[in-house]
């Protein structure tokens, strides 16, 4: 009979990638909503908002961004976000690369780190899907205060992160 060490080794192996929530991800530009994509006029600013249907991204991943050379008082955020939030899953101030940063933050922030109590982990580090180096960062600050070890990698080749004292 063949033996597996891994599940006998009492090691836990984690992947983020199965924290990476499912949903569609869009990203408003608020050049969009600017006056000749240039410049912020307040009126129609406004305007452009209350005529948008923002019904659209509803239950949607949205990042706020601008790509514009212009000058945008924080302000105009308030109000996009104002108008997304009855709508939009999640919001973030940022591109896709900082949504799914975002979106992975929130649910290692969720986990219960004391299921990890005293545990070896082990967080896998590559895969089909990209994961934000941020999200690395993310699961050793949970899991460190709890965890017996940690490490990055694969059972056959871990490299060290956090050996408890």
């Amino acid at each position: 009979m063949i033996e597996n060490k891994v599940d006998s080794s009492g090691l836990i192996q984690l992947d983020l990638q199965d924290y990476i929530p499912k949903g569609e991800r869009v990203v408003v530009d608020l050049k969009d909503f600017l006056y000749e994509g240039i410049m912020l006029r307040e009126k129609d600013f406004r305007e452009k908002i209350a005529t948008t249907d923002w019904s659209t991204y509803q239950n949607k991943f949205v990042a706020l961004t601008n790509t514009a050379d212009a000058i945008i008082p924080l302000w105009a955020y308030m109000l996009l976000a104002s108008a997304l939030q009855p709508y939009a899953k999640v919001l973030i101030r940022g591109n896709k690369s900082h949504l799914e940063g975002a979106l992975l933050r929130i649910a290692i922030e969720s986990i219960n780190a004391e299921e990890f109590r005293d545990a070896k982990v082990i967080v896998k580090g590559c895969g089909k899907l990209h994961v934000p180096e941020s999200a690395y960062m993310s699961i050793t600050l949970k899991l460190q205060p709890v965890v017996k070890s940690l490490m990055f990698g694969e059972a056959c080749s871990t490299v060290p992160v956090f050996k408890k004292k």
